[in-house]
């Protein structure tokens, strides 16, 4: 029974295939970076310089997110996104020299003595980086960082 865990626990033994050209698409990933306090979404609502913006500004920036997800629901650009939970919650695996193969180390979170963390992520699928830049500026906030990354095989311009 422990050698079946193990081996399932332990670090693949393959490289990622690419895919092939028929397979790429242009898809760009949006990470939010912030550090609310208390730890909670949407994230602007509990920043510090979002606690400084009056309750209309809020409900008036959800109306313009829910329309924006409506747009790129319906033309087929969004993939897919996730909020993620306080980095206080998290593990952090690590390697060590003195690591045995498919040993790793691992210590509670949070993963970076930073400010800001990673709050969560959007995938989409555009035609044009410039479109994506375009959707990801809606997704500054008061508190918090946006950056707009290409997938590893995304566009082979990129």
């Amino acid at each position: 029974m422990a050698d079946d865990v193990e081996t399932r626990l332990s670090a693949p033994t393959s490289p990622m295939k690419k895919p092939t050209r028929e397979d790429e698409t242009v898809k760009y990933v949006i990470l939010i970076h912030s550090n609310p306090q208390p730890w909670g979404h949407p994230t602007d609502r509990f920043t510090d310089e979002g606690h400084q913006q009056s309750e209309e500004w809020h409900a008036e920036t959800g109306r313009s997110f829910d329309a924006l997800m409506e747009e790129i629901n319906a033309s087929g650009e969004f993939v897919t996104a996730m909020a993620l939970a306080d980095p206080a919650s998290s593990s952090v695996y690590g390697w060590s020299a003195d690591s045995r193969p498919g040993e790793h180390l691992r210590t509670d979170g949070p993963y970076a003595e930073t400010k800001e963390q990673l709050a969560g992520f959007f995938v989409i699928d555009t035609e044009t980086r410039e479109r994506a830049e375009e959707i990801a500026a809606h997704f500054a906030q008061p508190g918090g960082h946006v950056e707009l990354r290409p997938s590893m095989w995304g566009d082979p311009e990129d």
